[in-house]
């Protein structure tokens, strides 16, 4: 691993990604800022510009002047929401760290309950959504997205339970070691395991500004999901190949007691059957193929072994080295 650009200190890091957010920074700030104020305790923001192209550096530039608890990185470019949480995470200096958007859909006021399980023993405090205030559609391939993983996952994913989490130290570390590119957060804590504690949180409406995530990234992300922690995709291709295997045996036993038994078979239908079962058999094939490449396409990205993100500049200042993470093949006996 190379040097956290970070040095331990804070009891509590709030970790936010922000992609084009200059609207809504001050306000996250101000309200994050009160809601731990009567908390006592000893907290610092890590903001991480996902390559923002508004005036995002500017205001938070403008915020370390008046706070010197913030701090941000700038990456070289737009990797995504998961590359710029692995960045939050692989910096943090806190004994805990908050995931947090910076949009204020995740409420500031929760941080007091998450602290408080914190400080009882909980490793990892999530939210789970209670409500949410974006349109019908949105709302329903979000549930459909979170029932569909928790019934395929190999480690249970708790429901309705996004990134909004705090997470202890040895949890950070923990997840900052998983060498893998393809990343689903809500996925790699719930596979890291120790105790870990759900909290109702209501989602609140976006502050400003439009979301930074398409529902093509949005859909990419589902995918990361679900093939990251299930193999059943690969399953169902199995199971169907056994299903049409059968059904087209049973559909040779039918055709053969119609020529040799009834000695009739019905005018036009063997050229109807025939196309019928050439389109669905490409259609099987097709469907495999594709599970098959999307998995095949995730281990290209994983031996490529490039990094998650880039990292350009620390508080404005210029990098000149390589500070963010590298991949580090495991030690074996057989190399």
């Amino acid at each position: 691993m190379a040097r956290r650009l970070t040095q331990p200190g804070h009891e509590l890091c709030i970790v936010t990604p922000a992609y084009n957010e200059e609207a809504n920074l001050e306000r996250f700030w101000s309200e994050v800022s009160a809601a731990l104020a009567p908390l006592g305790i000893d907290y610092g923001f890590l903001f991480v510009d996902d390559g923002s192209r508004d005036g995002t550096p500017q205001v938070l530039a403008s915020l370390r002047a008046r706070d010197a608890r913030v701090r941000w990185i700038r990456l070289a470019r737009n990797f995504g929401l998961q590359s710029a949480l692995t960045a939050g995470l692989a910096h943090s200096d806190g004994d805990a760290t908050v995931i947090m958007d910076a949009d204020l859909q995740d409420d500031p006021a929760a941080l007091a309950a998450m602290i408080e399980q914190w400080r009882e023993g909980a490793d990892v405090v999530y939210a789970v959504r209670t409500s949410r205030r974006e349109h019908l559609a949105k709302r329903a391939l979000f549930t459909l997205f979170h029932r569909l993983m928790a019934a395929v996952s190999e480690v249970p994913v708790p429901r309705d339970a996004g990134t909004f989490a705090l997470y202890s130290r040895r949890v950070v570390d923990h997840i900052n070691a998983l060498p893998e590119r393809n990343r689903y957060l809500p996925g790699l804590r719930a596979w890291v395991g120790f105790r870990q504690v759900g909290i109702g949180v209501a989602r609140r409406e976006r502050h400003a500004g439009r979301p930074a995530q398409s529902l093509r990234r949005l859909v990419s992300l589902a995918l990361d999901g679900i093939l990251s922690f299930s193999k059943a995709p690969l399953r169902f291709a199995s199971i169907l190949g056994v299903t049409v295997t059968f059904l087209s045996f049973l559909g040779l036993l039918i055709v053969a007691y119609w020529r040799f038994v009834q000695r009739s078979f019905p005018a036009g239908v063997g050229q109807a059957t025939i196309a019928l079962a050439l389109f669905f058999l490409g259609g099987v094939q097709l469907l495999v193929l594709g599970a098959v490449g999307e998995y095949l396409g995730r281990v290209y990205d994983e031996v490529k072994r490039r990094p998650n993100y880039i990292a350009s500049e620390w508080c404005g200042e210029p990098l000149t080295d390589v500070a963010q993470p590298a991949f580090q093949p495991a030690a074996r006996d057989d190399l």
